[in-house]
């Protein structure tokens, strides 16, 4: 589905169900230099059970028309001008990763909007590595390559994806390049620019659930903890033998904790 914001048109998948406006709305987030793809399982499944899905590009990743937009706060104005956009005055938003710190300040500035809100390997701030930040802002391909390596747990650098033939890393690499590569040090500069999460989640009211990996070394589970704890009415699900990736390498697990919370605070249709 396309759609103007801001008079830049925007992508975002549907989960194979047409938008209806009839029903509550779903807005998932991705992380650095990633696009729509990565939801592919977890808005499927929403998108055939009583909602309305928008798995979204961010400005000049995937399919949505650029430039990048350069700061988390400016990003999270947007999610709000998208909620408005496509006619709805509140909605759920699902985040992964930088994801997470748009969406923790989203919800901190326009709470009558946030029906509920769910962070996968969040952290309330994400520093970056200087060199890997320099590779990125270099566009050097190695940048990705030690973004997979690092973001993955056990389970990913061994194998273990559902589909036969399929790889974690190599897959995860793979829409990073395709897609969002040349914004990926745009991402990351963001990330470490970024020093509002703990306030932010101060002013968060809404439900929040707080998906982490219990392996994950690049918002590492006492980080997301920490997050939990500053946000009232959080909860917090730990999947274990798990790394950043959470919303790939455990696709399903990942989907239940989200199946459970979000129909929990914002029933379907």
């Amino acid at each position: 589905m396309k759609f103007q914001v801001n008079n830049k048109e925007v992508f975002a998948s549907t989960g194979g169900q047409p938008f209806d406006k009839n029903k509550p709305l779903l807005i998932f987030v991705h992380g650095s230099g990633l696009s729509h793809i990565t939801w592919v399982l977890q808005t499927r499944y929403f998108a055939f059970h009583g909602y309305s899905v928008l798995a979204i590009d961010l400005p000049g990743h995937g399919d949505s028309e650029g430039p990048p937009l350069k700061s988390i706060e400016d990003m999270a104005d947007w999610i709000s001008d998208v909620i408005s956009s496509v006619g709805y005055s509140e909605a759920s938003l699902i985040g992964h990763s930088q994801g997470c710190l748009v969406l923790l300040e989203c919800a901190a500035r326009y709470p009558e909007k946030i029906k509920s809100l769910s962070l996968m390997g969040g952290a309330g701030a994400i520093p970056m590595n200087p060199e890997l930040l320099s590779l990125a802002e270099d566009g050097n391909p190695k940048a990705v390559e030690l973004m997979m390596d690092w973001a993955h747990g056990p389970g990913g650098h061994f194998g273990g994806h559902p589909v036969p033939g399929l790889h974690h890393i190599n897959l995860g690499a793979t829409i990073v390049k395709n897609g969002s590569v040349k914004v990926l040090g745009v991402d990351f500069r963001a990330c470490d620019n970024y020093k509002n999460g703990f306030e932010a989640a101060k002013n968060v009211k809404c439900p929040t659930l707080n998906i982490l990996g219990d392996k994950d070394k690049m918002c590492p589970l006492k980080e997301g903890k920490r997050l939990a704890d500053a946000i009232d009415n959080s909860e917090v699900e730990i999947i274990k033998n798990c790394g950043h990736m959470i919303l790939l390498e455990e696709a399903d697990q990942a989907l239940a904790a989200l199946k459970r919370f979000v129909t929990e605070n914002h029933p379907p249709k």
